[in-house]
């Protein structure tokens, strides 16, 4: 059936319509017998489009369903070779003393996965040297410092980061401060 058909079918499935259709008729002599035929038809078709409707979103759940089920393959497939590097790596570790090339192996592996979640909009939070903002940074303490801008960020103790564009992860940082000596000591070299 096409979708044209499909509309006119709808169209013309409407009971109210075809009721008043053939109340309109029997005012102008239709018979009993049409008038029962003619709501056996309109209910015939509702419970057809009822019928089809109730299928419709079944299908329209499965599908959903399957969808949310299935969400993280790609992300889950790129992990497996994540895994893979990290198994050889072990691997290799224990058949050298070359500690060097574990620490590049490590190294690989972990901008490789890095990338598996970049691919999946996990972006790391840019911290170090930034301007302390409490929507994705922590602050873990104070560090007191002439050299950098007061909420400066002077050191990361742990990364954040942001899948798509909301924090999942806020970075624990360190900001800077300004010494409560610097005054002091500011007022006395002037002074000289």
């Amino acid at each position: 059936m096409t979708e044209e058909e499909k509309q006119k079918e709808v169209d013309t499935s409407q009971p109210e319509e075809e009721l008043r259709e053939v109340s309109e008729e029997s005012n102008d002599g239709g018979t009993s017998e049409e008038i029962e035929k003619a709501l056996a038809e309109a209910k015939d078709k509702y419970l057809r489009l009822y019928a089809e409707f109730e299928n419709y979103k079944k299908f329209a759940a499965k599908n959903r369903e399957e969808l949310l089920k299935y969400a993280n393959e790609d992300l889950m497939t790129g992990l497996l070779t994540v895994i893979d590097h990290l198994e050889l790596a072990l691997q290799h570790s224990s058949d050298s003393d070359n500690s060097e090339s574990l620490a590049e192996g490590v190294e690989l592996t972990l901008k490789e996965f890095k990338t598996v979640l970049e691919k999946n909009s996990l972006t790391e939070i840019d911290a170090m040297g930034k301007e302390f903002d409490p929507t994705v940074h922590h602050a873990m303490s104070q560090i007191e410092s002439n050299e950098a801008e007061e909420n400066t960020v002077l050191s990361v103790f742990r990364k954040g980061y942001m899948l798509k564009d909301r924090v999942i992860r806020a970075a624990l940082v360190g900001v800077a401060k300004k010494p409560a000596h610097s005054e002091n000591h500011g007022e006395t070299q002037n002074e000289n």
